[in-house]
């Protein structure tokens, strides 16, 4: 899994049928001292993010691992959005 940032939205009106319904993220990649990187990625998010927030998005494989959509054409999928990030006792990140 990576952390990210949602930069914006996505929107595809016209998608494969097994994309129907399913929101998509601009999310920028954050390094452990929490800068951003120069790396983004179009996510699949389940989870209702928002812009603005921190994420942990799961990439390849592990992307389709969601119960009944194994056969999605999705390369990145936020799972989670981030409250705190604690690297070395100190706090990078919190809501």
């Amino acid at each position: 899994m990576q952390i990210a940032k949602v930069l914006g939205t996505v929107v595809s009106t016209q998608k494969l049928h097994s994309l129907t319904g399913t929101k998509f993220l601009l999310v920028q990649w954050i390094d452990e001292n929490g800068q951003l990187l120069s790396q983004y990625e179009v996510a699949a998010d389940p989870v209702g993010a928002g812009i603005g927030e921190w994420v942990l998005v799961s990439q390849g494989s592990a992307a389709r691992q969601e119960m009944g959509h194994e056969q999605r054409p999705i390369d990145a999928m936020v799972v989670g959005i981030i409250d705190t990030v604690n690297v070395e006792n100190r706090r990078i990140y919190c809501k």
